[in-house]
């Protein structure tokens, strides 16, 4: 299903778990750097909404005159006030990200007074980096690891192999997180940059695909089931 979210009319593809009962937890996903490319975490949301969870992916732009802070605050609205009529508990949603989205997601989790005070029920980074400042809140995630009030649990997920954002990059961030008594935990799987997410990179494409190649559905695989296991946690 598709809808359309905010001021400008953006898409959002909604990804239903095949079989539930009541309302179950939902998971909003951003997608990273290029504009308008929910369709590169397509594979990874059909995988965990077969989880058992909600997945909404919403188009969002980062090249954006402000940097896509506007797109994407109004679909964390749009997700927090229709997320029921999906069959998603609104008391449940998740904040994820790829890529850019990663450092967007995880940003506005340590950093929530800059996005409207909302918290999430998790966030999850995935092969994000978060030593620069976030699209969603103009801050360093990294920096914010100090920010007051109830903590919100960091899931991290990085590809080993990974040329475009270093693994280390999720390290440090765990590392300060856990210094800090934050909860937090990072999976790392052996994949690259694209196949974390169960896509490969095609240069005459310039986009990331989807891709039936061992190692990135594995690792794709494994995604998904840190997204459900945050959307189920607690």
């Amino acid at each position: 299903m598709i809808v359309r979210y905010g001021a400008g009319g953006g898409l959002i593809d909604v990804h239903r778990p095949v079989t539930r009962s009541g309302p179950v937890p939902a998971v909003l996903l951003w997608h990273g750097r290029g504009p308008d490319e929910r369709d590169v975490l397509a594979p990874v949301a059909r995988a965990a909404a077969e989880l058992g969870v909600l997945v909404l992916v919403p188009d969002w732009r980062p090249d954006a005159p402000d940097g896509g802070r506007a797109q994407l605050w109004e679909s964390a609205v749009f997700a927090r006030e229709r997320v029921a009529d999906f069959g998603g508990d609104p008391g449940r949603i998740v904040l994820a990200g790829w890529s850019l989205g990663g450092k967007a997601a995880v940003g506005a989790a340590l950093n929530p007074a800059a996005f409207g005070g909302w918290r999430p029920h998790a966030a999850v980074g995935i092969a994000g980096a978060y030593g620069s400042a976030a699209p969603s809140t103009g801050t360093v995630p990294i920096d914010d690891v100090c920010a007051g009030g109830p903590p919100v649990p960091v899931w991290l997920v990085h590809g080993t192999a990974d040329p475009v954002v270093p693994v280390e990059r999720s390290r440090e961030l765990r590392a300060a997180l856990a210094e800090h008594g934050r909860p937090v935990s990072l999976s790392e799987v052996t994949a690259d940059h694209a196949g974390v997410v169960m896509t490969e990179f095609v240069p005459e494409r310039a986009r990331c695909l989807p891709t039936t190649a061992r190692q990135a559905v594995e690792a794709g695989t494994r995604t998904a089931e840190v997204l459900a296991r945050a959307a189920f946690s607690g």
